[in-house]
């Protein structure tokens, strides 16, 4: 029988043929979980990742604006099309977003589990499942509560501020050993204190023998029914190469799985239908004296007053780059009075969960085209948000407020706040995402699911999802933890099978 690539289309020949017991196709949070628990069982493992290989040597001596380029898709702007157009940030290098997320660890709630069970179908990932793989993930990671330290005066002011207002805070929980407040999460650790899959998962699953090879594309995935025979992939020099693997992990992001099912014929009409985000507002404040929020790590205060409403708010990594981009679509003179005064200036993030979902809707080129339809009660959310973050920053002692819009001046009192967001349209919010889940949802047939409870795409036998898509919604924290400890019980239980 003729091996199956996509329809119409037939398999090329490759220059250089592998054979294994397991392939990971991607090597962020999901897939290193794959790497690793596969190499302990005794498999033969190989791991491929699109991205190149970075050390902490190199993110030490790069620059922040050199580290972007390398490590994130297309820059860190990946288009996510709609009203409006949501800037999309995900990792393109080997430990995926690990290396340039904030290294957080939030554990995933019973009542969340007990949501996604009840509407995916399936009931084997609730909290006693769960719960102790996270505790198996936080253990391996060295998890810590990350208090104030040096510097974060910024989130020194927010923590008060909640105190003021009798809201909820709590310090971070993070995987990080020895942070030295490089404040450089969100291009690379420079000091290796982050415990990304780079240094932590991957490098134990190569002492076990598994191969991890960067810079390596997978074009398609060939099946025949329900078993996949052959991936088929593209190296950094163009060489042509199929693997044959016994079993296939698929762990290449929220994006790139759905596009690489699509591609190879698997579930064209469902995979990437559904996309769930999180969305950032950011918001700039400027306060009557020094706050250097430069100075210090990612933010130490995560406020979670409004987490039932899928809000957090916390500082960000503020950099004269990074200040100076969050003002490019200001009025210049607007633009440099803040950046003369950058020391008394700092950024807010405030998360919002999106009601709506985006859509993979194609490819142009080969880049795939993703739109999204917010709704009007997500235009409302993000209202609501802007004015709860308004409200402690004011408390926090902010003189003015720049919105997450450029079309509008500073804001200067609650009340100017109201008007604004009284008048705000979907159109003019600034949005961005660095978190996508769900696009491959494991929940039953009938309920939209893509993959069944052993993360397989209903239908196959010997393919796995382990990522971001296979989450049935998104988790409103941070998804690290919840990726890992779904991904640790999806291998888990695809071992006991064989």
């Amino acid at each position: 029988m003729s091996l199956i690539a996509a329809p119409g289309r037939r398999a090329r020949r490759a220059d250089t043929e592998i054979t294994c017991d397991a392939l990971v196709v991607g090597s962020g949070a999901g897939g290193s979980v794959a790497a690793l628990e596969l190499a302990r069982a005794g498999r033969s493992v190989t791991v491929l990742e699109e991205g190149p290989r970075v050390s902490t040597r190199d993110l030490a001596t790069a620059a922040p604006a050199e580290s972007m380029r390398r490590l994130y898709r297309n820059g860190g702007a990946t288009a996510i099309l709609g009203t409006p157009t949501i800037a999309y940030g995900e990792a393109h290098a080997v430990g995926g977003t690990t290396v340039v997320n904030g290294g957080l660890l939030w554990e995933p709630s019973s009542a969340l589990l007990d949501r996604w069970a009840v509407w995916s179908g399936y009931g084997g990932y609730r909290a006693a499942v769960i719960g102790p793989r996270f505790a198996e993930v936080r253990r391996r990671l060295g998890m810590i509560v990350q208090e104030h330290g040096d510097g974060n005066d910024d989130s020194r002011l927010l923590a008060r501020a909640a105190e003021s207002l009798d809201w909820r805070w709590q310090f971070p929980q993070r995987v990080v050993r020895g942070c030295r407040h490089s404040n450089q999460c969100a291009t690379g650790c420079p000091s290796g204190a982050k415990q990304s899959m780079a240094l932590t998962y991957l490098p134990e699953a190569e002492a076990l023998g598994a191969h991890v090879s960067a810079g390596v594309r997978v074009e398609r995935i060939e099946h025949h029914g329900s078993t996949v025979h052959a991936v088929e992939a593209t190296d950094a020099d163009g060489r042509r190469i199929r693997y044959r693997p016994r079993t296939v992990f698929l762990a290449a992001g929220p994006i790139g799985t759905p596009v690489l099912l699509r591609r190879s014929g698997i579930h064209r009409r469902t995979a990437g239908r559904r996309l769930a985000l999180h969305l950032n507002l950011r918001s700039i404040a400027r306060f009557p004296h020094t706050v250097d929020a430069g100075r210090g790590t990612m933010f130490t205060t995560q406020v979670h007053e409004h987490a039932a409403l899928g809000m957090l708010v916390m500082a960000s990594n503020l950099t004269p780059g990074g200040l100076g981009a969050a003002l490019a679509g200001r009025n210049p003179r607007e633009a440099n009075r803040f950046l003369a005064v950058r020391d008394q200036v700092g950024i807010f993030t405030t998360q919002v969960r999106m009601q709506g979902s985006a859509t993979i809707t194609g490819q142009i080129g080969g880049t795939p085209l993703l739109r999204h339809g917010m709704t009007r009660a997500d235009h409302h959310a993000l209202a609501l948000a802007f004015r709860r973050t308004a409200r402690l920053l004011f408390a926090a002692g902010a003189v003015e407020l720049l919105p997450p819009t450029s079309s509008v001046g500073p804001l200067c009192s609650e009340t100017e706040v109201e008007e604004f967001c009284s008048r705000v349209r979907p159109g003019d919010w600034e949005l961005v995402s660095v978190h996508g889940m769900a696009s491959c949802a494991m929940a039953r047939p009938e309920r939209g699911g893509v993959c069944d409870d052993l993360g397989r795409p209903h239908g196959f036998t010997n393919l796995h999802v382990c990522d971001a898509s296979v989450l049935p919604g998104a988790p409103g924290i941070s998804p690290q933890g919840t990726i890992m400890s779904f991904a640790h019980e999806i291998v888990a239980r695809h071992l006991e099978t064989l």
